[in-house]
């Protein structure tokens, strides 16, 4: 007959596994590099020294594209104190010619890349929730994480992006 400390272990292992490589307040973010809709190489790298938020979306996620808007505001207001947002599609192949049209006819303007092979947000985060938004400050660090998306939560989000723009985290 197995102890409840033998239980608990087995769920502490399993739990470790099954969450395993998703991003966590406090770590480093993982580096990347993917092209651009336009086919230019971007790195996170590119960015040291920025709070950037990172941005995991698809063309066929509703609330993927109800947040945009909410995202290229702040990215447009707020990119003169450092903050940038890159947002990555994780469309596969045969649907990643829609994110460029739909990027042109919402105008805007923050980094679009592509993740086809979902390499990249599988570092981030393996169940692949979208949207999900992970925002990292200056030196590098993950600082939160945001799941999912509902109207308003673009008001704590920037918040938190305010902050760090101030404390020159």
């Amino acid at each position: 007959m197995r102890t409840m400390n033998q239980y608990i272990s087995r769920l502490s292992v399993f739990c470790g596994v099954l969450f395993a490589g998703i991003a966590h307040a406090g770590e480093t973010a993982p580096e990347f590099s993917l092209r651009d809709i336009n086919g230019q190489e971007v790195s996170l790298s590119d960015y040291k020294g920025k709070v950037v938020l990172v941005n995991f979306w698809a063309t066929w996620c509703g609330p993927c594209k109800l947040e945009m808007p909410h995202l290229d505001k702040m990215d447009r207001e707020l990119e003169e104190k450092g903050f940038e947002v890159i947002s990555i599609s994780t469309d596969d192949a045969r649907a990643a010619s829609k994110v460029k049209p739909l990027i042109k006819r919402g105008g805007y303007g923050f980094t679009v890349l592509l993740d086809k092979d979902t390499a990249v947000v599988s570092k981030y985060n393996p169940a692949k929730t979208l949207p999900y938004n992970v925002l990292i400050n200056r030196t590098g660090g993950i600082h939160k994480v945001f799941q999912g998306y509902n109207p308003g939560d673009e008001v704590e989000l920037r918040k938190e992006v305010e902050d760090l723009l101030g404390s020159g985290s």
